[in-house]
């Protein structure tokens, strides 16, 4: 009854994502969730997550709107290329990302909007699939630090693993067999109290996201069991160009 309530008013691409992918999800992976005391019960959030493979947005977003939230997507805007799923992601109210000009500052005030709404608003910090070699999170874009410290609301990091056994990195077929688990794990709200209310240059916002990827790592860490790199993977030394990045 929560869900159907939880569903009243919005567009019919949220409700057709909710009555098909959460069954989907029940179906091809068992869930090991924990954190969910973590995700705030009401009013605007950041929940960043990291990005292992395409099926990521779909466990985040079961694990989040199971817990009681509804949740906007920052999206990358090529996904609107295509007409129908262009027209879903409208009336669901994702947001559609593009790198650089009005565009992206469009999607940052879109976002700002949502948040101050009290909507939860979905990040993927790397902007893509990580480019890692063993998978850890890479070095995190500012636009998930920018949003929490214009608006003052918490960030919540959502560690996930497992869900790359499904669908591996850049493939877009799933393998339904054995049934595996997926692990989506909240952590606490990343202290960036002391750097609210200071001018949002560079230097604030970069030590502002390098908070969020360490707690964000710690937490993969953890679903791992292994210990991370000591310095995250950085598309740019590497020659690899940065996409999907807010202003």
């Amino acid at each position: 009854m929560a869900h159907r309530s939880r569903l009243h008013g919005l567009g019919w691409g949220y409700r057709l994502a909710v009555g098909v992918l959460v069954p989907l999800m029940r179906a091809i992976a068992a869930r090991d969730w924990r954190g969910v005391e973590n995700l705030p019960r009401e009013g605007g959030a950041v929940v960043v997550a990291n990005h292992v493979t395409y099926l990521d947005p779909l466990a985040a977003g079961h694990f989040v709107w199971q817990n009681g939230r509804v949740i906007r997507y920052l999206a990358k805007s090529g996904l609107w290329r295509n007409r129908l799923i262009g027209a879903l992601l409208t009336s669901a109210g994702q947001i559609p990302v593009l790198r650089g000009g009005p565009d992206a500052a469009r999607a940052y005030e879109a976002a700002v909007q949502a948040v101050r709404r009290g909507e939860v608003v979905m990040v993927f910090p790397e902007g893509t699939l990580t480019r890692d070699p063993d998978l850890w999170p890479m070095r995190g874009k500012s636009g998930a630090a920018r949003i929490a410290l214009e608006t003052g609301c918490p960030v919540i990091p959502l560690g996930q693993w497992g869900a790359q056994e499904i669908m591996p990195r850049y493939s877009h077929w799933p393998r339904l067999w054995p049934r595996r688990t997926v692990s989506v794990w909240a952590g606490r709200p990343v202290n960036l109290d002391d750097l609210r209310g200071q001018p949002m240059d560079a230097d604030l916002l970069q030590r502002a996201t390098d908070r969020i990827m360490a707690a964000l790592t710690t937490i993969v860490a953890d679903q791992r069991g292994e210990k991370p790199p000591a310095k995250p993977y950085d598309p740019r030394d590497h020659g690899v160009a940065e996409t999907g990045r807010l202003p």
